[in-house]
C-alpha cells in the first residue's frame, strides 16, 4: 500500500501525485475538453443550426434545453467542488448529521426555483437575465441594486468555489496553489466565449455524468479496504472514534446561504430561461431530488472513512489526527480517498475537484457575462445595440469575469481566508435578496420603495449582528472569530429573514398593485427571421389571435406553477422537517442496524443520480442527436423546416411555437 510521504517531523503530508499531474489535469485536460466543447459547437451551428453568433443563442440557447438536459445541468450547477468538499468537512466535524445538512440544505431551494422559473417563463418569456425583470418593475434605482446584489453573490460564490478546489489540489499534487488558482479558469473561458450557455449545458452533463460515476467506485470500493469491509464494520470504526457535535446550526446556515445562492445567482434563471418552458419545471425538480444524495452519500462516506481510518498506517497523516487548518482547507475528502484507494483515489478526487469547479465556473462566468452585455452596457451605454454588439460584450465580460475571481481569489487566500470561512459566513452577504426578489416575481403589492430599501437594509442588519456577535462571543472582529458557527448563524438569520420583514411593513404601509402585463410590454430579445412567408404571417396577426395565443400557454404555465408549489413545499418538509427535526428532537442515537440503513439508501440513491444525470439527458435528447446525425450524413439539411425560424423571434410567437407541452 503507497501512503503519502511524510517530513522528518511527522506533521507534513506531502502530495501523493507529482506537480506535472496537476498541471496535466488543469490545463491539458482543460484544454482537450474546451477543444471538444468548440467542436461540438460547431457541430450543432453546422447540423441543427444553433448559431452562437446571435445573443438569444448564445445567452439563452434559443430556449430549447430539454428536461433530461436541465435536469443534469440543476445538477452540475449545485455540484460545487465544495459541495463535495464541504459536505465531508462537516461530516468530519459533525457526524453522520453532517453530510445530511449539507444535502438538505440544497435540495428544497433548487426544487423552489421551479416555481420561480415557470413563473418567469408566463411573466416575461423574453427575459434573459434576472435583473431585466427588475428593472422593468422598479426602474434604473433598483436595476443598480440588484445588480451589486446578483454580482456580490456571483463573487463570493466563485471565491467558495476556487480556494476550495485550489486547495484540494495543491495537496494532491504539490502545484502551487495561486498557478491553480488562475489556471482553473483559462479553458473555462475558452469553450464559454465560444459557445455560451449551450457549452455550458454540454460541459455540466458530460461532467456530471463522469463525477457520478467516479462517486458510485467510492461507493463500492469503500467497502473494499478490509479495516471498513462492510457499513457495519464503518460502525464500529465510528463508534471507537466517538464524534458528538451539533449539526443543526451548520443546517441553518447552509439552507439560508444556499437560498440566496440560488436566488440571486442570475445563472440559475438562465438556465430556466434556456429550458423549454415544458422542461422548466420537471429538470429542476428531478436535478433537485438527484443533486440531494451526491453530497449526502458522498459526505457520509469519506468523512467517517477518514474518521475511521484515521488512527491507522493507512492514513497520511498517521499517527497524529488530521490539524485544524487541514480540515478547514477541505482536504478530509482527499485524504479520504487516498487512504481508501491509493493514488488511483488521489487522481479521482483530483478530477471531480477539477470538473466540479470548472463546471460551476461556466455557469458563473456566463452569469456575470449577461450582467455585463444586458444590463450595463446594453442599458447604460448602448440602447439600440444589435445582435453582435452584445456578443461582443458577452465575451468580454467571459473574460473579464474569468481573471477577476482567480485575483479576487488569490486576494483572499493572502488574507488568510479558506474554505471554511467562506463556507460559513457567505449567507451573510447572500441572502438579503431572497424576499425581495420572490416578492418581485410573485407578490403584485412590494413597493418600489420596499424592493430599494429591504435588502440593503437587511444586508446591513446581517453584517451588524454578524460582526458585533463575534466580538461580544470572542472579544474580537477577525478571520477566526468571523468564521465560528454562532457569529454565522446569527448574521445569516438576520441577512435572510429581516429583508422580508422591512419588505412586507414597508408595502402595507403603502401597497403597491403591480400588473403583471407591464412585463411583457418591452422588447427584450433580438429578432431574427429568414422567411418573408414567416414574417408575412406575424405581421398579419391580429392582436385578438396574439392575446388568444398567450392566454392559451398562460393557462398551461399557471398548471406548472401549482405543480412546482407542490413538489417545492414538499420537499421542504421531507427534506428538512419530517425526516431530520423529530430526529434532532429526540436526539436519536443510531445503531447499527439503523446506521446500514441509512448508508445504503444513500448509496442506492446516488447510484439512481448517476443514471439519471448520465442516460436521460441522452434518452430525452434523442430527436436531436438524430437531427445532427441526419445532418452529418446529409439526410437532412440544418434549418430545412417549415418556420425559417434561425433563431426564436420574441413574445408571443415565441411561445406559440417553442412551448409545445405534449411532446
Amino acid at each position: 500500500m503507497l501512503h503519502f510521504e511524510r517530513a522528518a517531523n511527522g506533521n507534513v503530508v506531502s502530495p501523493p501525485l507529482p506537480q506535472a499531474a496537476g498541471y496535466v489535469v488543469v490545463i491539458a485536460v482543460g484544454f482537450l475538453i474546451a477543444f471538444i466543447m468548440i467542436f461540438t459547437t460547431h457541430l450543432l451551428k453546422r447540423t441543427a443550426g444553433e448559431d452562437n453568433r446571435t445573443t438569444e443563442m448564445f445567452m439563452t440557447a434559443n430556449r430549447s434545453v430539454g428536461t433530461g438536459l436541465t435536469a443534469s445541468a440543476v445538477i452540475s450547477s449545485w455540484l460545487w467542488s465544495t459541495a463535495m468538499l464541504g459536505s465531508t468537512l462537516v461530516g468530519y466535524n459533525f457526524g453522520v448529521a453532517g453530510p445530511f445538512w449539507f444535502a438538505a440544505g440544497c435540495s428544497p431551494m433548487i426544487v423552489f426555483f421551479a416555481l420561480l422559473g415557470i413563473a418567469c417563463k408566463l411573466r416575461i418569456p423574453e427575459a434573459h437575465t434576472l435583473l431585466e425583470i427588475v428593472r422593468i418593475r422598479y426602474g434604473t434605482t433598483g436595476h443598480i441594486v440588484w445588480i451589486a446584489l446578483c454580482l456580490i453573490n456571483n463573487i463570493i460564490a466563485i471565491a467558495n468555489m476556487l480556494l476550495g478546489a485550489s486547495a484540494a489540489i495543491t495537496a494532491l499534487t504539490g502545484m502551487h496553489i495561486i498557478a491553480a488558482t488562475f489556471l482553473l479558469p483559462v479553458g473555462v473561458i475558452l469553450y464559454t466565449f465560444v459557445g455560451g450557455i449551450k457549452a455550458t449545458f454540454l460541459t455540466d452533463y458530460f461532467h456530471t455524468f463522469v463525477i457520478t460515476i467516479i462517486i458510485c467506485f467510492f461507493t463500492i470500493k469503500t467497502f473494499t479496504v478490509p479495516e471498513i469491509s462492510s457499513p457495519a464494520g464503518l460502525f464500529d470504526l465510528i463508534v471507537k472514534a466517538g464524534q458528538d457535535h451539533p449539526a443543526i446550526f451548520f443546517g441553518i446556515i447552509h439552507i439560508l446561504a444556499n437560498f440566496g445562492l440560488v436566488i440571486m445567482d442570475t445563472g440559475f434563471f438562465a438556465k430556466a430561461f434556456s429550458a423549454a418552458p415544458q422542461a422548466v419545471v420537471p429538470g429542476y425538480i428531478i436535478g433537485g431530488i438527484a443533486y440531494f444524495a451526491i453530497p449526502w452519500c458522498l459526505g457520509t462516506l469519506m468523512s467517517f472513512s477518514a474518521l475511521g481510518l484515521e488512527n491507522t498506517a493507512r492514513f497520511p497523516t498517521y499517527p497524529r489526527r488530521m490539524t485544524a487548518d487541514e480540515v478547514s482547507n477541505g482536504l478530509v475528502m482527499p485524504y479520504a480517498a487516498y487512504a481508501i484507494a491509493g493514488k488511483g483515489g488521489a487522481v479521482a478526487v483530483l478530477l471531480i475537484t477539477f470538473m466540479a469547479v470548472t463546471s460551476t465556473i461556466s455557469a458563473q462566468v456566463i452569469s456575470v457575462s449577461s450582467i455585463i452585455s444586458f444590463d450595463i452596457y446594453r442599458q447604460y451605454f448602448n440602447k439600440a445595440a444589435t445582435d453582435r454588439d452584445a456578443i461582443r460584450w458577452s465575451h468580454i465580460g467571459v473574460v473579464f469575469f474569468g481573471l477577476f475571481s482567480a485575483a479576487f481569489s488569490t486576494a483572499l487566500y493572502y488574507g488568510n481566508v479558506n474554505l471554511g470561512w467562506t463556507l460559513y459566513m457567505l449567507g451573510v452577504l447572500t441572502c438579503p435578496g431572497i424576499f425581495p426578489t420572490v416578492f418581485t416575481i410573485l407578490w403584485k403589492r412590494q413597493s418600489w420603495a420596499a424592493a430599494i430599501i429591504s435588502p440593503l437594509l437587511g444586508m446591513a442588519t446581517g453584517i451588524a449582528v454578524w460582526l458585533g456577535s463575534a466580538h461580544a462571543l470572542y472579544g474580537e472582529i477577525t478571520v477566526a472569530s468571523t468564521g465560528q458557527t454562532l457569529p454565522c448563524v446569527y448574521g445569516t438569520v438576520a441577512s435572510a429573514f429581516s429583508p422580508g420583514l422591512y419588505s412586507v411593513v414597508i408595502s402595507l404601509a403603502k401597497p403597491a398593485n403591480y400588473d403583471w402585463a407591464d412585463f411583457r410590454k418591452e422588447k427584450l430579445s433580438f429578432t431574427r427571421i429568414s422567411s418573408a412567408k414567416l414574417q408575412s404571417r406575424i405581421d398579419s396577426k391580429s392582436p385578438v389571435a396574439a392575446v388568444s395565443d398567450y392566454t392559451e400557454d398562460a393557462a398551461k404555465f399557471a398548471k406548472w406553477g401549482k405543480f412546482a408549489a407542490f413538489w417545492a413545499a414538499a420537499t421542504f418538509l421531507g427534506h428538512w422537517v419530517l425526516w431530520p427535526l423529530p430526529m434532532y428532537g429526540s436526539r436519536y442515537i443510531f445503531g447499527k442496524e439503523f446506521f446500514v440503513a441509512w448508508i445504503v439508501i444513500a448509496i442506492i440513491w446516488v447510484w439512481c443520480t448517476m443514471l439519471i444525470a448520465g442516460f436521460y439527458p441522452i434518452i430525452d435528447g434523442r430527436k436531436q442527436l438524430q437531427l445532427v446525425y441526419h445532418g452529418l450524413t446529409g439526410k437532412k439539411k440544418a434549418n430545412d423546416d417549415e418556420s425559417g425560424i434561425e433563431t426564436p423571434t420574441s413574445g408571443v410567437l415565441e411561445i406559440k411555437e417553442s412551448s409545445r407541452f405534449g411532446n
